[in-house]
């Protein structure tokens, strides 16, 4: 019979399966006016930025002891903020921006109301502030017959590009069929190369857009969307989630991709234009809608949550809906939805989500003192045990917490292949320590996880037709 010894010092922890979970102020000291937006500049300084619709960009350190903030930019003068879906709308920072100090901004300009993409350069002697003077235009999109549906959200993706997230030109059921007419930005997620402008223009176009050889404009990369308020990338997966406002009933949530997402010919998954026997011929259906009901009245798009405060949601897409303040979670594996439910009802209108240089989550309020807030944290309950992965049996548990290095020793009784491989808390590899013929003998492997977000982990280790697990927690 074949020995196969494990002495582990990992660990284990936690989360109860039916947690409860609240928001909470992040930064009790610091009240926004109508707060958009909250990120980082992914310059590992853990700085927070901001936005205030009304021209405000401001950043201050990720403490929650944190008594001020700076402003970084001030637009005020360079926009027009006469209506709820008008001002400063959007920012991202450039995946080199520790090194060329761009970012970019999303307003609806001063006199007009044209949506404008723009970008700026922090001050080069200052990292808290930027220069004013820098702007440099890259679009003007125009919006002038309407005050609402001008989009605002700003990405970069996996693919070093800017995705821009545009509404229909507004009033109400696309009276300018823009949803369909790809001879217009509007009603659109654009995809732009600013780093490598080309055709008198300050970006290019990438070489995979659609319509790079003609057909519609160079720049859209999908089309049919209504209003994509907010969407956002999963770090690992780098799926791209987006959080399409509705019309009159309908609410969806998208993955995206190149295509077709049938606005106006279709909300979600219901005719819109005419109302029954629509054409769904080759239209990107959402993989999740809700309805008008309950107060419910527009869906604020979120993230995939990579954090550490509620381990048990690593791998889950949390958004929320504005009017009601209720958020939810689903996750999506192989396409498939597996898991769609109600966490909570957040006691204001969610404007956005947003994360720090850790993956936690945050959310802003609105209206009223326009906080910060983020998930209660759950470290507690180290002797429960969780769900565990499909895939996965549980052998034994640890309730040692590793901080951020952990050994892992085993034993073999003859020469083996062996495999050591590291997974996250749903099941998805993260990292192989070891994989290779093995000789008789003990071995003693060395994770260092400080590349990981604190949570729950597994190592599962095999040797022929032998296989072994344990549960871990990795707590910073």
């Amino acid at each position: 019979m074949k020995k196969f010894f494990l002495l582990a010092l990992i660990l284990f922890i936690t989360t109860r399966v039916f947690a409860q979970y609240s928001m909470v102020s992040a930064y009790p000291s610091l009240t926004f006016s109508s707060p958009i937006f909250i990120t980082h500049a992914g310059d590992g300084s853990n700085r927070m930025y901001v936005v205030e619709k009304g021209g405000l960009i401001k950043t201050f350190p990720n403490d929650s002891t944190v008594a001020s903030a700076t402003v970084f930019l001030d637009v005020t003068a360079r926009l027009i903020n006469n209506y709820t879906e008008r001002g400063l709308l959007g920012l991202a920072f450039h995946p080199n921006y520790s090194t060329n100090r761009y970012f970019y901004i999303f307003y609806t300009k001063a006199g007009t109301g044209d949506l404008v993409i723009a970008r700026f350069q922090r001050n080069i002697s200052n990292p808290l502030i930027a220069d004013s003077n820098s702007q440099l235009i890259l679009m003007t999109i125009p919006h002038s017959t309407y005050l609402n549906h001008n989009g605002g959200m700003l990405m970069f993706g996996a693919d070093g590009y800017l995705y821009i997230g545009v509404g229909d030109g507004g009033s109400e059921g696309d009276p300018n069929h823009n949803g369909q007419n790809t001879n217009t930005w509007l009603s659109k997620i654009l995809r732009i190369d600013v780093d490598n402008p080309s055709g008198g223009n300050n970006y290019g176009i990438p070489p995979t857009n659609p319509f790079v050889s003609g057909g519609g404009n160079p720049e859209i990369y999908a089309w049919g969307t209504r209003n994509p308020w907010r969407f956002s990338m999963d770090p690992v997966s780098h799926t791209i989630y987006v959080g399409d406002v509705g019309q009159d009933t309908w609410e969806e949530v998208d993955t995206l991709k190149s295509g077709n997402y049938g606005w106006s010919i279709m909300e979600a998954t219901h005719c819109y234009n005419p109302a029954t026997g629509c054409n769904e011929t080759g239209l990107i259906l959402p993989i999740k809608e809700y309805q008008h009901i309950g107060g419910a009245c527009s869906i604020t798009g979120g993230y995939v949550y990579r954090g550490s405060r509620r381990p048990e949601l690593i791998g889950r897409y949390i958004y929320g809906d504005y009017c009601t303040g209720k958020i939810w979670k689903l996750r999506l594996v192989n396409g498939a939805l597996t898991e769609d439910s109600l966490l909570m009802q957040a006691p204001f209108s969610i404007s956005s989500f947003g994360v720090d240089q850790n993956n936690e989550l945050y959310a802003c309020q609105f209206s009223g003192t326009g906080k910060i807030y983020r998930f209660n944290a759950n470290l507690t309950g180290i002797n429960q045990i969780s769900s565990v992965p499909d895939g996965f049996s549980l052998e034994q548990n640890y309730p040692n917490p590793f901080n951020p290095v952990t050994s892992i020793n085993f034993s073999i009784g003859k020469s083996e292949f062996v495999t050591l491989k590291i997974y996250n808390v749903i099941g998805e590899e993260v990292e192989t320590l070891l994989s290779g013929v093995k000789q008789a003998g003990s071995y003693r492997i060395t994770w260092d996880a400080s590349q990981f977000p604190s949570g729950v982990y597994f190592y599962k280790i095999s040797s022929g037709d032998y296989t072994s697990e344990k549960k871990m927690v990795l707590i910073k």
